[in-house]
Formats: structure tokens, C-alpha cells, sequence
């Protein structure tokens, strides 16, 4: 497959997130993650296959929605919001994705719960102009 640029490697992410998290379409999602998918969250077990499994282990109020993504060279970072989860807060994340031959190869991520407006020192919104409900 032929290199992808960062502006394609972007547009690849956010369908990617929405295929798997948000219609959880796995089979489609496949095409998206190599099959040699370098996975180093703590909390996902290795391989694509762990990945679909945490999904697949999630509520189904699982979504994923996406506040900034930037990318360079081959790798892209997308901030985002995990809501769902079936934990008290979301998580707020920062997505760390490399590409190779036009998929995603290896990720890392940056997850922390989302403040509410009490819990906030700074008093802004750690995601969006408005607090969690």
C-alpha cells in the first residue's frame, strides 16, 4: 500500500474510532488496524485482537467522540471523549497512533477521568466549553 499523508492519516483515524467504538462494526474495523498491531495500554490486552475484545467487553452506551487531531509525518493524535464506559466519569484521552503501509500499527494513549466542574481548580472543562453532566 502507498505511503498515506498526514491529512489522510487523520481521516483514517476518525473512521477507524468510529467503525470500532461507535457502530462497532468489527469486521469493517479490521481493514483499519494491521493484523501486527503493536498495542502498549496498560489496560488493553496485546494485538489487535485485544483491542476488539475490550471493545466487545464494553457497555453498549460505549462511544467515542473527537474534540482535536493533529498529525506528522506518521503519526497522529487524537483528543477525545470515551462516554459509556460504565464507570462514573468519562475518560479523556489523548490517542498517540502510528501508521505503517496505510493502517494503524502501534498506539499508546493518555487516559484520565473527566473532572466535573467541582473537581476542576483550573474551573474550565478538560473537554468541549462545557462540563459533564
Amino acid at each position: 500500500m502507498p505511503k498515506t499523508t498526514p491529512e489522510q492519516n487523520k481521516a483514517i483515524v476518525l473512521e477507524a474510532f468510529d467503525t470500532l467504538f461507535n457502530k462497532r462494526d468489527y469486521a469493517a474495523a479490521e481493514r483499519f488496524w494491521s493484523p501486527k498491531y503493536i498495542q502498549h495500554s496498560a489496560h488493553i490486552a496485546p494485538g489487535r485482537e485485544g483491542l476488539f475484545a475490550l471493545v466487545r467487553s464494553s457497555p453498549d452506551t460505549l462511544h467515542y467522540e473527537n474534540q482535536l487531531i493533529v498529525a506528522e509525518g506518521d503519526y497522529v493524535i487524537a483528543h477525545g471523549r470515551f462516554s459509556g464506559i460504565g464507570r462514573p466519569a468519562s475518560w479523556i484521552a489523548a490517542d498517540v497512533v502510528r501508521f505503517e503501509d496505510g493502517v494503524l500499527q502501534e498506539h499508546w494513549d493518555v487516559l484520565q477521568d473527566e473532572a466535573t466542574k467541582a473537581e476542576s481548580v483550573s474551573g474550565l472543562p478538560m473537554f468541549g466549553d462545557t462540563f459533564p453532566k
